[in-house]
């Protein structure tokens, strides 16, 4: 949403969609477990009355919309894409399906997942976390609006420290907002690292896939 109170920008699609394509055009298989909190989020709504499962049901419908958002900005840049929703909406994607997922990358399509897994009470941390475990990822690239792992939300208090590597362990017992426990959890048994870092940076996500020293790692060591 960018600067925006909430909704689409144009603008930062566009430039997600640029990074996307400049990773894909290096012949890295890309899927993109995408969210929805710029247009709807379950849990807050469900603080305003609206039962919680019925809330998370319209925060998955605000993921396709953000995914069929940075499909549109990715097929201009002639990148081919799918959108596999867990909710099934055939006009607009197809319906979630491990193989068909793993198929599409294969074909070198830029797989776009939306709907989180489908099911209320699961965040889009635990969607990704989930996905990534489907398709056999060698790693969860967590584009985010920090620069990483810090002890405490540093745009709330100006003393945390940032983390340059710490183990999935750690970050359950510190209670380190980094994905949810479930993801975290996903992630451990699995032995499948994240990387934590800023997606406003420009070239951030190449930098990543590059091996390049940014953000923060979550592994098995610190």
């Amino acid at each position: 949403m960018g600067q925006r109170a909430s909704g689409i920008d144009p603008d930062i699609v566009r430039g997600i969609a640029e990074q996307v394509r400049d990773i894909h055009g290096l012949g890295v298989q890309v899927a993109v477990v995408i969210g929805g909190g710029n247009i709807y989020r379950g849990l807050s709504a469900a603080g305003e009355g609206i039962d919680r499962v019925t809330g998370d049901y319209m925060g998955m419908l605000a993921t396709v919309i953000n995914a069929l958002a940075l499909q549109d900005a990715l097929e201009k840049l002639q990148v081919h894409t799918r959108v596999l929703s867990a909710i099934e909406i055939r006009q607009v994607a197809e319906p979630y399906i491990r193989r068909r997922a793993i198929r599409h990358l294969e074909k070198s399509r830029v797989v776009i997942i939306a709907a989180g897994t489908g099911n209320p009470y699961f965040t889009t941390d635990s969607a990704a976390a989930l996905r990534a475990m489907e398709v056999k990822a060698e790693v969860i690239l967590k584009a985010t609006q920090v620069d990483g792992v810090y002890t405490a939300d540093p745009r709330k208090d100006p003393k945390a420290k940032k983390i340059e590597a710490i183990t999935y362990l750690e970050v359950l017992e510190k209670g380190l907002k980094v994905m949810d426990a479930t993801a975290i959890s996903l992630c451990m048994d699995n032995r499948v690292p994240i990387v934590v870092f800023n997606l406003g940076t420009r070239g951030n996500i190449r930098r990543a896939v590059m091996g390049e020293k940014i953000g923060s790692v979550v592994g098995d060591r610190s």
